[in-house]
């Protein structure tokens, strides 16, 4: 089968045949009388449009092919079909009470998923032309299997796309530029679905291919929760709208890397909820404006790949290269900011880039990194204040028909600000707009970005601000009733549940965004009752209630997918929260351990690496505290952290 150049017109890489590129026109786009486009048409970029074009082309083939047709042809055909009726009119025709099926669908059809094509086609459609037939030469690829009978993975793919890469190069002699090249080059990050013997089904780059796969995936998604949830700093993009990035030619390696390994590790849940969101609504747009956005991106990717790839193939002279690479771009980065903070200008661009210098960090690295850096709590106080210049903690609350969709930048500051007020043991800064939206139960859309209901999320940032207050010497009587009081909210959260705990999977095999929601909020709650505990006088890992907790707490976590494509690296505080307080032979340890096996290499990495070995840590100090039977207090996790000098953000 013919491999689509990537120099040919896009017309015949659409009918995936080969261009001999003729200029104007090549042969084939002139012989069909079909515009020859070399220039890369608006209808490219968007896959309705492509579709849509492929039938004009069809179209044009088919009035071509007519039209060729002689008269002497067309009288022959006539006196054939003449003599062919009046052949029928003479004799009997058989009867037809067990001739012809009722419907023309096969039977138990009403079982297979609906097809997405169109059915004019059909030789039981009216509109089926019985005089014609399609030319061997055109569109003669077999057609792709049905989707009812092949192998569907158990988490949903998205869907491909492609990003146009400027890169540019500049020769200096004598520090004096003598010549710059600019060029574009296509990425693309379509995988061809396997077959039953693993091999690629169709060369993986053809359009037909991606117009099939798509239409699997959305056969058997749940409906995503909202496509218009979220307010996103760069609004949505036209369906023409060609995303140029602009990067150095030695950083281009770096991009593609980005794209192929760690898009995906960043927003899984939003993702999950709403198909493509991450790279189209966040990623794209600001790699396309956002300078230090851009540099930030390219430092996670090199940190990935130093981490990920250094005991494969990196030589110590590449590994050398790729430290450079990161301590560069997040050099780079920082320069961006503060030039931009001293203009005073583009606040929302600078608080997207500085939320992306916190976050991205908890998807890639070892916990044993040394490069420097500077620490998530710093950056967060400049994004704090960004996020009260933009006045975004007064448009949360505003009532909700003046308010209807949440901030993106504002839902993920709270998600950093919340859990990670737990890790530094502070009050959230924007504690009394969580009181206030959970006292008029209103949305953030956390649940959408990370997993966990707001209700939740609010209660745990109550939690937060008690642990802060109990610090400050609270009278225990108080602290009792403060526990009791959040206990019973927790409680009612629990009874308002839309949903229940069971598989987020479909009979499919797709994930469930919804059910999924429902899972991780589950287990967060639990997670937020642990950490509830743990504040009462007294508190001890070996007492019955904890004990329970944590055997609740494992139990719930059968129901969210494990492995590369699941969601434990989404979980990264609740199995912090809950490990600390888990016993020797307590079957959270066994669960843990079962479920890093299964995210295999990629569980030494990012948050959910860095607690597995805090976790470690944690358990060496406190298993033989508890064994002693000495009574001593067990040593708290914060403890461990700073005794090993991290200031890591372990959501």
């Amino acid at each position: 089968m013919h491999r689509r150049s990537r120099s040919g017109c896009f017309t015949c890489r659409l009918r995936r045949k080969k261009c001999e590129e003729g200029k104007p026109a090549c042969k084939a786009c002139t012989h069909l009388g079909l515009r020859c486009d070399y220039k890369r048409p608006l209808w490219w970029s968007n896959g309705e449009q492509r579709r849509n074009q492929k039938e004009h082309i069809k179209n044009v083939i088919k009035k071509t092919q007519l039209s060729k047709k002689t008269p002497q042809q067309q009288q022959q055909q006539s006196h054939q079909q003449s003599q062919h009726q009046r052949h029928l009119s003479t004799s009997s025709p058989p009867p037809l009470t067990h001739s012809v099926p009722n419907s023309a669908e096969a039977p138990f059809a009403e079982a297979f998923p609906p097809s997405q094509c169109p059915s004019e086609g059909s030789p039981y459609s009216v509109d089926y032309d019985l005089t014609y037939t399609t030319d061997n030469g055109y569109f003669s690829m077999p057609p792709p299997p049905q989707p009812y009978i092949t192998h569907h993975s158990r988490y949903p793919m998205f869907s491909p796309y492609e990003v146009d890469i400027k890169t540019e190069r500049e020769v200096f002699v004598n520090n004096v530029p003598t010549r710059r090249d600019s060029t574009i080059s296509t990425f693309s990050t379509f995988q061809p679905p396997p077959t039953s013997d693993g091999l690629p089904a169709y060369p993986a780059d053809s359009w037909i291919q991606q117009e099939h796969f798509e239409s699997t995936s959305e056969e058997f998604a749940e409906e995503p929760v909202d496509f218009n949830f979220f307010e996103f700093p760069h609004g949505p993009l036209t369906p023409n709208h060609e995303t140029v990035i602009n990067v150095e030619e030695g950083d281009k390696y770096l991009l593609n890397h980005f794209f192929d390994k760690v898009l995906k590790l960043i927003f899984p849940i939003l993702d999950a909820n709403q198909h493509g969101s991450t790279r189209e609504d966040v990623i794209l747009p600001a790699l396309e404006s956002n300078r230090a956005y851009l540099h930030c991106c390219l430092s996670i990717a090199a940190t990935h790949m130093k981490d990920t790839e250094t005991s494969l193939s990196i030589s110590p002279a590449n590994n050398e290269q790729l430290d450079n690479d990161v301590v560069r771009h997040r050099y780079a980065a920082v320069s961006e900011l503060c030039e931009a903070l001293g203009a005073d200008t583009n606040h929302a661009q600078i608080l997207e880039a500085t939320l992306g210098m916190i976050f991205f960090q908890c998807s890639v690295g070892r916990a044993d990194d040394a490069l420097p850096d500077i620490p998530w709590h710093q950056h967060f106080s400049a994004a704090t204040s960004l996020v009260n210049r933009l006045d975004l903690p007064t448009s949360v609350l505003l009532p909700q028909e003046q308010h209807h969709q949440a901030s993106f930048n504002m839902t993920l500051t709270s998600w950093i600000d919340i859990l990670g007020s737990t890790i530094l043991g502070r009050q959230p800064t924007f504690a009394d707009t969580y009181r206030e939206m959970n006292m008029s139960n209103g949305s953030l859309g956390l649940a959408e970005l990370m997993g966990c209901d707001d209700k939740i999320m609010f209660l745990i940032a109550e939690i937060a601000c008690l642990d802060v207050q109990r610090g400050f010497g609270l009278d225990e009587v108080m602290l009792c009733k403060y526990v009791e009081t959040l206990a019973n909210a927790i409680g009612e959260t629990e009874l308002n549940s839309a949903g229940v705990v069971q598989s987020c999977f479909s009979t499919t095999g797709a994930i469930r965004p919804k059910q999924l929601t429902t899972n991780i909020t589950a287990v967060f709650r639990v997670a937020a009752r642990i950490y509830l505990c743990t504040l009462v006088p007294g508190y001890s890992p070996t007492q019955p209630s904890m004990c329970h907790l944590i055997s609740q707490f494992s139990e719930l976590m059968n129901f969210i997918p494990a492995g590369t494509e699941g969601f434990d690296r989404s979980l990264a505080w609740p199995l912090l929260i809950a490990g600390a307080s888990s016993t020797r032979g307590s079957p959270f340890r066994g669960m843990l351990e079962e479920r890093s096996e299964r995210l295999g290499d990629a569980a030494a990495f990012g948050s959910f690496g860095r607690i597995r070995e805090l976790l470690n840590d944690v358990w060496a100090v406190n298993d033989d505290l508890l064994e002693s039977g000495v009574g001593a207090p067990v040593v708290g996790w914060r403890e461990v952290m700073a005794g090993k000098g991290w200031e890591f953000l372990l959501i």
